[in-house]
């Protein structure tokens, strides 16, 4: 059985970028690593919040791990992930600076088809209709500023992803709290447990 064109392509799309990078370091994590982390006292694994091994995971110059856990559809009604990393040095910087960027900008970043699926497209200059809509907006909790990026599909579907992240300084490191749910409330509340535990 051969897969059609357009479903490879669809497979090789990737409009949530934060999200994709959250799940390959989640894999990345469970096979490297054979220390948990302490979780987070408010996504408890009593309610199905289960730490990724990340105590001896080793990572580049400028990023610390500290905290990451996932709720997984098998042990959660709504599934999430949710993280605490650090970054430091000119890392820091860069971060820093991507989120400080306009909304506008922060949308169009994040619904930017991967390298690979901009190769395959047809050099006519045709354009193929969005499969999502993408919305960036500020908020602020716990006195920290923050971001959401909503995904939604487009169609009868209804499916939607939201990343929320908050972000602020210890000393010259940047702190990065972020949540991944399938909508708004659920992604501000978590990204702020994970504040709260860093």
């Amino acid at each position: 059985m051969t897969s059609s064109p357009t479903w490879k392509r669809e497979r090789l799309r990737s409009r949530f970028h934060v999200a994709s990078l959250l799940a390959g370091l989640a894999l990345l994590v469970t096979g490297c690593a054979s220390q948990f982390g302490l979780g987070m006292a408010e996504l408890p694994a009593s309610q199905g919040w289960e730490p990724l091994p990340i105590g001896t995971w080793v990572l580049n110059d400028g990023l610390e791990a500290r905290t990451m856990v996932f709720c997984p559809r098998d042990a959660c009604i709504r599934q999430g992930f949710a993280s605490v990393i650090a970054f430091s040095g000119s890392e820091a910087a860069k971060i820093d600076q991507a989120l400080k960027a306009d909304p506008a900008s922060l949308a169009r970043l994040f619904s930017k088809p991967p390298e690979d699926d901009q190769r395959s497209r047809p050099k006519s200059g045709s354009k193929r209709p969005a499969k999502s809509t993408t919305t960036v907006s500020r908020f602020e909790a716990e006195g920290v500023p923050g971001i959401l990026v909503e995904i939604r599909a487009k169609g009868s579907s209804g499916k939607s992803a939201t990343t929320a992240i908050l972000r602020g300084r210890e000393g010259d490191r940047l702190v990065v709290a972020l949540a991944v749910a399938e909508d708004a409330e659920a992604a501000r509340r978590d990204a702020v447990a994970a504040w709260r535990s860093r």
